[in-house]
């Protein structure tokens, strides 16, 4: 598969992030990155970031940016559109970032099977802790952006993502990963940035028990 023209799924998160360096890293040929948003496209499904943050980090990556908006609803749909689109333009892999979660494994391999497209998965598999070590020590930068209150203590938002957050969370029995739903980050930093993300964190809200720090470019 050396050589294999790609699209990336890009939350903007650490695990899309690490995924995308191990696809590069295998000699894949990134295309495109590709995020979902809400259907009024100002902020990413999951991890509500702004528009002109997921575009910096794409630019950074010096690869064009991609999306889709979408209720959970028409989902699927817009998913199907942004890999036709790939293919049309001779894209025909698609690399996600899922670990260890089978349901949402084989919903994105059926999902892409439906238009011809293959689904990759680098990270699949792997020890978590260990693919997170890795993270961190090849030079990712990442922070804390959004936090399930009902799966952990909100004062974690805006820590950065460091070994040492993940042994506190390991400790309260968290999981460090956040597969659950339990957190989520953005990448600032890393071996895939031509430089480093300009944003600023310039405060935090709830809602619906999750709390989120607002993120902008400085």
């Amino acid at each position: 598969m050396i050589g294999y023209p790609f699209v990336a799924s890009w939350s903007g998160g650490k695990d899309s992030a690490m995924a995308y360096y191990r696809a590069v890293k295998a000699g894949g040929i990134p295309k495109r990155v590709w995020t979902m948003f809400e259907e009024n496209e100002e902020r990413s499904k999951s991890h509500a970031l702004p528009f002109e943050v997921v575009k910096a980090q794409a630019e950074k990556m010096g690869v064009p940016f991609m999306i889709r908006g979408a209720d959970w609803k028409g989902y699927e749909a817009q998913f199907l559109d942004a890999m036709n689109e790939c293919k049309e333009g001779g894209i025909d892999h698609g690399v996600f970032g899922d670990i260890d979660l089978v349901d949402h494994l084989e919903w994105v391999q059926k999902t892409c099977a439906k238009v011809g497209m293959e689904a990759v998965h680098p990270l699949w598999m792997e020890s978590r802790r260990k693919m997170l070590e890795e993270f961190v020590n090849i030079g990712f930068e990442a922070y804390v952006i959004v936090v399930n209150t009902k799966m952990m203590p909100a004062h974690f938002i805006g820590r950065k993502f460091t070994i040492e957050l993940m042994d506190e969370l390991d400790a309260l029995g968290i999981d460090s990963c956040g597969e659950s739903g339990e957190f989520h980050t953005v990448v600032v930093d890393g071996p895939i940035f031509s430089g480093r993300v300009p944003v600023v964190f310039s405060g935090q809200h709830e809602r619906e028990g999750y709390v989120f720090l607002d993120v902008a470019l400085e």
